[in-house]
């Protein structure tokens, strides 16, 4: 995940293990990073060298890169000081939220353990460490229609700026509801004693899962996957793209779209984190839905968003690419066309590469509560999300060390062909890399050492090129084949936690409370 904002260099600490991150942002206006980058290549080793960079037209600025971005009058994040060292939040989910009137009702957003959201830090004011966002898919069972509804989330003890609509869904719906965090754990406590029950929500197994948790994914995906095979229910191609070099087979998915299970652009914890955006009103601490009313009728607003692999994908290396997000009608935002994580896994199931990435053992949200390997665990994460189950065949390419194997073998050359159309647009996280082409190489760099793949006999690809303030400007990819070797059982804090490399927290990237 790139966490997002924290999670592609991953996470944070939190009670049972520090786990450091480096925040993540999501412009949601992308600007152009002017400059020329020369790839000399001698052999394996091909560097990417930045010889001229213009002025970055990131919405937010570098340094913290807040996940709050400027829309409308306000030029300035609205980011609470908070005195408190706090990384968890707890998020209220309302009865019944899988009927159309708990969608519409607003989730709540307060400090753990029964602190207040003033005194933890988790007000949506303080989105760029603390936002929390919620995210639905609605499936038609009788016709296969798909559409996106993105609930509300407002700090405990606020009102929504704008009340939310209430979605008008079909006929036995079947819903599924991801959830994103840019901190480190997001408990979820349900407004009334049934409320988690009714709408089958986990929140991980033993241990939470951290920045994520779901509702009747399970339930979802069953049924999608089900009539996806009848026939029944369109998923689009991925397409192709004119724009990426194409390559052979062996080294990926050559000018295929990208998906979220893609070798050569997955991170150390892929899949997880949404793609919602919300409006604050800075003054007031109020939020309300992104949609086209509320952006006109609300002035000085700012966006608020999520870091994730998924945003990743839709909001940047798509566009890059030239290619088009999988997208269904919006229900909150008068049907215009959504994005959605749980859309991005369905497109994935539709155009399975043929080596694919799967949620890993390794990947820190399914440890056990000690740092180790949790099947279990993997597996209900996994199951939550479309994903197979472990077994020996997906195994081959999954397992803790033939997963670092294959994100090397694959994403590196992946990176560097792709490296000069990467570099004029703009970086997700420009505290991380100055363009995308450099984020995504300091992205590979972090996940390596944050799965502890040299644990497996393997050497960082990547040598990043860093500025004064630790800024990725260049790399120098080794796109030599590498072999992993295991002996003995590997633990999960042997074999994925820390090691080499910053933690974002962000979901886009390996690391902070963010995941990209």
């Amino acid at each position: 995940m790139l966490s997002g904002h924290r999670s592609a260099w991953r996470r944070r600490g939190n009670s049972r293990a520090a786990r450091i991150a480096v925040p993540l942002a999501i412009p949601m206006a992308l600007g152009l990073t002017l400059g020329i980058i020369l790839a000399v290549s001698s052999g394996n080793t091909t560097h990417i060298a930045q010889t001229a960079v213009g002025a970055s037209a990131s919405p937010s600025g570098s340094g913290g890169a807040p996940a709050v971005a400027a829309s409308g009058a306000a030029t300035a994040p609205a980011v609470q000081a908070v005195s408190s060292n706090n990384v968890n939040c707890d998020i209220i989910v309302p009865a019944n939220p899988l009927s159309a009137r708990g969608l519409a009702t607003p989730y709540q957003l307060t400090g753990p353990a029964g602190t207040t959201a003033a005194a933890s830090g988790c007000t949506m004011t303080n989105a760029a460490n603390l936002g929390a966002f919620v995210q639905a898919t609605i499936l038609n069972p009788r016709t296969g229609a798909l559409s996106v509804y993105n609930p509300l989330v407002i700090t405990q003890g606020t009102t929504p700026a704008v009340a939310p609509v209430v979605p008008k869904l079909p006929r036995n719906a079947i819903v599924t509801i991801d959830f994103g965090f840019n901190g480190t754990n997001l408990i979820q406590v349900g407004a009334t004693p049934n409320a988690l029950a009714q709408g089958h929500c986990v929140n991980g197994l033993g241990s939470p899962f951290g920045q994520v948790s779901f509702c009747n994914g399970i339930n979802f995906f069953t049924a999608a996957i089900t009539l996806m095979r009848e026939g029944r229910m369109r998923v689009p191609s991925e397409g192709r793209s004119a724009n990426m070099v194409a390559t052979a087979g062996a080294i990926g998915t050559g000018n295929a779209c990208p998906n979220v299970r893609n070798f050569d652009m997955v991170d150390q914890d892929q899949s997880d984190n949404v793609t919602t955006v919300y409006l604050l009103n800075p003054t007031t601490g109020q939020t309300a839905q992104d949609s086209a009313a509320n952006q006109a009728n609300m002035t000085g607003t700012q966006a608020l968003s999520n870091g994730s692999d998924n945003a990743l994908i839709d909001r940047f290396l798509d566009p890059a690419f030239g290619c088009t997000p999988f997208t269904a009608p919006d229900l909150g935002n008068n049907n215009t066309p959504g994005t959605s994580q749980a859309l991005d896994e369905l497109l994935a199931i539709r155009n399975m590469p043929r080596v694919a990435a799967l949620v890993p053992e390794n990947d820190e949200m399914v440890l056990d509560v000690n740092g180790n390997l949790d099947p279990a665990k993997t597996n209900l994460y996994r199951a939550e999300l479309g994903q197979p189950a472990i077994n020996v065949f997906n195994n081959m390419a999954d397992s803790p060390a033939m997963y670092c194997q294959n994100m090397v073998n694959i994403q590196t050359p992946r990176l560097m062909l792709d490296a000069n159309m990467e570099t004029g647009t703009a970086s997700p996280v420009p505290a991380l890399g100055n363009n995308l082409a450099n984020f995504l190489a300091a992205r590979l760099s972090g996940s390596f050492g944050n799965l502890n793949c040299q644990n497996f006999g393997l050497t960082n690809p990547v040598t990043l090129q860093l500025d004064g303030n630790g800024v990725a400007i260049g790399a120098t990819f080794n796109t030599a084949k590498q072999t992993a070797k295991v002996t003995g059982t590997t633990t999960g804090a042997n074999a994925g936690r820390g090691g080499g490399g910053a933690r974002n927290r962000g979901n886009f990237m390996p690391g902070r409370r963010g995941h990209m």
